[in-house]
């Protein structure tokens, strides 16, 4: 048997745009399973799971969604119940990989499904607004994939049915190719950016592997950020070491380049043991093809690419991320390490460097003092995040919860 594919989308509506698609996906070898999602109309064939499946799934009915005269509630209805189907059939090895198609409503729905998915699940969104400002990230899956369906909006022609067939070829594909996570070593999830500021997953993935973990390291840009807390509460992992929460700071601050307000709860709330550290705690990234916000006009700046540009906190707003960070921390359920290098958190802070700010850094440190909750170990190191004896001291702290049977080997 060919690997199967979950076709979602209304069918009443859009019959013909989900039949090619499956279509494409049987002539390719494929097997194309169908769950409708719609409330008013009935497909011109039977689905695999129908609207009343997808309805009880949500403990509702059709009659229900019909009766409120409501689409938004009917539709979130609906998201609910095809969420709940889906990550059931899943869980039973009912299918290799999804692909919903459909246009602002759909792809409301389309989002929740593919959210209930595990990492590793194809997951395609065929969406009238793929790429649209209108798509929070929050909502993404960590590996979600979408193309535009171009010219698509009412009817099949050859310009949508290039993308159509480009996403049944696409989610076939990803199904016979994915190496899903085995689980067969324990990972350590781990938070940074580029070696170019900052350099300690260098030392420590390799020190890492040998002791007989994984590591799985995380771009804090937040996108990255938000797969880490997501990932992280799943307990997927048996550490983390989250030593680039400068995430905190953007959402804080009102950068669009945010993980949202849960960042840095996940472990806590799970009691994954984690240790943290002040990776870029100093700098707010913003989009850099935008107008930076006023207030930030004559504050010190680096333009890391055309796509990012990183301006430089003052003493006062790096105290508020210190006792933001211990807030968060403090709510913390698990084994937590603070590990403070009181010599700076990014390549650029060093002293002599362009976004050097000792007298900023210190008043950090002091703040970090003050306000560091009785359940965090703090640990201070006369040292540079990037120096090798700040992942020096990280190993020593790993290899002892390790002994302690506090990280499960």
């Amino acid at each position: 048997m060919g690997n199967r594919i979950l076709v979602v989308g209304t069918y009443d509506t859009k019959d013909d745009e989900l039949n090619s698609i499956a279509g494409v996906i049987r002539a390719q070898g494929g097997v194309a399973l169908t769950m409708d999602v719609s409330v008013l109309g009935d497909p011109s064939r039977r689905t695999d799971w129908t609207k009343h499946d997808v309805a009880s799934a949500a403990g509702s009915t059709i009659a229900e969604a019909i009766a409120s005269e409501d689409e938004n509630f009917a539709m979130q209805m609906m998201a609910l119940g095809a969420a709940a189907l889906a990550r059931r059939l899943h869980g039973e090895g009912r299918f290799d990989g999804v692909l919903v198609l459909g246009g602002s409503m759909g792809t409301d729905l389309a989002l929740d499904l593919c959210a209930a998915l595990p990492l590793g699940v194809p997951k395609y969104v065929v969406s009238t607004v793929s790429f649209s400002p209108m798509i929070p990230p929050g909502r993404l899956a960590a590996d979600i994939q979408m193309i535009l369906w171009a010219g698509g909006l009412y009817g099949l022609n050859s310009v949508c049915k290039a993308s159509l067939s480009q996403a049944a070829g696409a989610v076939l594909g990803a199904a016979r190719a994915v190496e899903k996570p085995e689980g067969r070593k324990p990972i350590v999830g781990m938070t940074s950016f580029g070696k170019t500021v900052l350099r300690y997953m260098v030392a420590l993935k390799p020190e890492l592997e040998r002791r007989g973990f994984e590591v799985a390291v995380f771009h804090a840009t937040g996108m990255g950020g938000r797969a880490f807390e997501g990932l992280t509460g799943d307990g997927d992992f048996a550490c983390v070491m989250d030593f680039a929460p400068q995430e905190v700071a953007n959402h804080h601050f009102g950068s669009a380049i945010s993980a949202g307000p849960d960042r840095l709860t996940a472990a806590g709330r799970t009691g994954t043991p984690q240790m943290v550290s002040i990776g870029c705690y100093d700098l707010i990234d913003f989009v850099g093809w935008q107008d930076m916000p006023a207030r930030f006009a004559d504050t010190p700046a680096h333009a890391h690419n055309r796509l990012l540009t990183s301006v430089v906190q003052t003493a006062g707003q790096r105290r508020e991320v210190a006792r933001i960070l211990c807030d968060k921390l403090a709510l913390a359920t698990g084994p937590t390490t603070f590990f403070l290098p009181r010599q700076g958190g990014n390549e650029w802070d060093r002293p002599g460097a362009p976004l050097s700010d000792p007298g900023a850094l210190a008043a950090f440190c002091d703040e970090i003092r003050a306000r560091c909750p009785a359940n965090v170990t703090l640990v201070e190191l006369d040292a540079h995040i990037n120096d090798p004896a700040f992942a020096t001291a990280v190993l020593r702290q790993f290899d002892d919860w390790i002994t302690s049977g506090i990280v499960k080997h």
